[in-house]
């Protein structure tokens, strides 16, 4: 069976986009789409909870998954590494439509593969570096490092979400968007922002 998945994050986002550009690439490639499986949900949401979760485990030998873009199957490049190991082990082919990548149970695929993993260990170690680096850098201006005691915590609801934040920002996103992929109001990202990168900079 060919599966087709879209994925937007929030309800002010439309899936036709994303339906036209697979539909375009299936009769490219003459292939009948047997079931289209579309959600409104954040990435960040738990895999159990997305119906990409459900249709995952659906997925048999010889099954085609059908995606505009690789970035809408998981949340990080590591979720989606895992999810395309996946799809390779159980002998599923996988057409991201942007990238032009065509993953299945091949040789090309797992270098493609472990490209990715080796990809994703090198960001998560240039953003600790950048952080370290940041950090190393005021208290050899001697800056004052955390916060002053008795101060209370600044933007709780972000603190879990600091290296995400720091990456979008690197990538060139807008707070906004950021905002509405952690569902916060912007003045929250902007004000983390102001607080946690800003004063690097200066």
């Amino acid at each position: 069976m060919v599966y087709a998945y879209i994925r937007v994050s929030t309800d002010k986002q439309t899936t036709e986009n994303q339906r036209f550009e697979i539909e375009k690439f299936a009769k490219s490639k003459s292939l009948t789409i047997s079931k289209w499986v579309e959600e409104t949900i954040s990435s960040q949401k738990n895999l159990q909870e997305r119906s990409f979760g459900t249709l995952l485990n659906t997925l048999k030998a010889n099954d085609t998954l059908i995606v505009s873009e690789i970035s809408r199957m998981g949340r990080n490049l590591m979720q989606i590494m895992g999810i395309l190991n996946v799809c390779m082990e159980q002998q599923v082919k996988v057409l991201a439509i942007k990238e032009g990548y065509e993953l299945g149970d091949n040789i090309n695929s797992k270098v493609l593969a472990f490209a990715f993993g080796l990809s994703a260990e090198i960001e998560r170690t240039l953003i600790s570096q950048r952080i370290k680096e940041a950090l190393a850098r005021r208290k050899a201006e001697g800056k004052v490092l955390g916060r002053p005691k008795g101060s209370k915590k600044r933007n709780p609801k972000l603190a879990a979400h600091s290296v995400y934040i720091r990456k979008r920002i690197e990538e060139g996103a807008k707070q906004i968007d950021i905002a509405k992929s952690l569902k916060v109001h912007r003045h929250t990202v902007k004000v983390w922002v102001e607080q946690n990168v800003s004063a690097e900079n200066v």
